[in-house]
């Protein structure tokens, strides 16, 4: 009987499954701006971690610790931001516009298209570590933001 115990306290250990912040049911729990503030923090961190990622490149053999930690700390908060575009705003908070309300198909699109550049960025900000691609994700959240906040 101890045996069947062990077994079941080490699968339930070693078989836990990662709990995401959001379960995209509309509780109301998670606000607008919440979101846009954890992704411009996300921002800051992805930037920082570039720069960290160039300085210590210059001496790879010495900090392949620390290049490695700040690699996958760049790539989580990208990660972080194409999972709360992708889930939170697309799948939630985009409403698809009535057939044949032109104003609103107008506005729809621009939201798609500004979310998919930012999903596009955060992809680029994985990929490289030229802070170009950060500065080009804020540009397209502050253009998102502006126009999600000024919807009707």
């Amino acid at each position: 009987m101890k045996m069947y115990a062990a077994i079941a306290l080490v699968l339930l250990v070693f078989s836990s499954v990662s709990v995401f912040g959001h379960c995209e049911i509309p509780c109301g729990i998670y606000g607008d701006e919440e979101r846009f503030k954890a992704i411009a923090e996300d921002l800051k961190t992805i930037e920082k971690s570039m720069i960290q990622i160039q300085s210590l490149s210059s001496d790879p053999n010495n900090h392949m610790n620390q290049l490695v930690r700040w690699v996958n700390n760049k790539e989580k908060h990208a990660d972080h931001i194409r999972d709360t575009v992708a889930q939170y705003f697309l799948a939630q908070r985009i409403k698809v516009p009535t057939a044949g309300d032109a104003a609103a198909e107008e506005v729809y699109s621009q939201k798609l298209s500004l979310l998919h550049k930012m999903v596009v960025y955060a992809m680029k900000c994985k990929q490289t570590v030229d802070t170009e691609n950060v500065k080009n994700l804020h540009k397209y959240l502050d253009q998102f933001q502006k126009l999600y906040q000024n919807q009707p």
